[in-house]
């Protein structure tokens, strides 16, 4: 199977086995996802969805937030890991969400980056799920599984996302990164995985993974 026959076959067995696809983090707007997908680095999407409405009864827009203590924010997030840096963030970024865009979420892959707590991936995702833009958030799952089909040299997550970007069509990035995501979790783990079960490694070949 040739690289191109690689891809089609991805999007048709990932469109046959989700076409409906749930967003993994729990929100209500922009803001709130952005908050969500800060709380994810280095942290399960389920353990987030258990700890965020506590945080969104404290506050749930940038203004509010931007009133809380830095040590309130914390003590809801310690389950999330990495509390000290993201409770900061979060009260950092909801002031300046407040004084530079009146309490709106930027709308561009730059200004979003520019704000604590944000690099490449959160802005990518907030992008997609908030805004419908077309992105690729790499994730581990994600690179995992573009360099096990061989469709990435594996050497980074920015060369993954160059490669996804343009292996699969523009107007499918949205859904195929939440897709990928789900398929990595629920056929193609970095342990245990069986090549003989597996919905697409079966049928396109396995490449060792480092």
């Amino acid at each position: 199977m040739n690289k191109k026959d690689k891809v089609e076959f991805v999007i048709t067995k990932l469109e046959e086995l989700y076409p409906v696809i749930p967003i993994p983090l729990d929100h209500k707007d922009a803001y709130t996802l952005l908050v969500a997908v800060l709380l994810s680095a280095q942290c399960t999407d389920v353990r987030v969805n258990q700890v965020t409405p506590t945080l969104w009864d404290l506050a749930d827009n940038p203004f509010d937030m931007a009133k809380q203590k830095v040590e309130d924010i914390k003590a809801i997030i310690r389950p999330c890991g990495l509390s000290p840096q993201k409770s900061k963030a979060i009260s950092v970024l909801s002031s300046m969400l407040v004084e530079k865009y009146n309490g709106e979420v930027p709308q561009s892959f730059e200004q979003l980056e520019e704000l604590p707590g944000v690099g490449h991936k959160t802005a990518s995702v907030v992008m997609s799920q908030a805004f419908g833009v077309p992105a690729f958030p790499v994730d581990t799952h994600i690179h995992r599984l573009m360099y096990r089909w061989n469709l990435t040299n594996g050497k980074n997550v920015v060369q993954t996302e160059k490669d996804a970007k343009r292996l699969f069509p523009e107007d499918l990035w949205n859904r195929l990164h939440l897709q990928i995501i789900f398929f990595g979790r629920e056929y193609c783990p970095a342990r245990g995985h069986k090549v003989e079960t597996c919905p697409i490694c079966q049928h396109i070949g396995r490449k060792t993974l480092k």
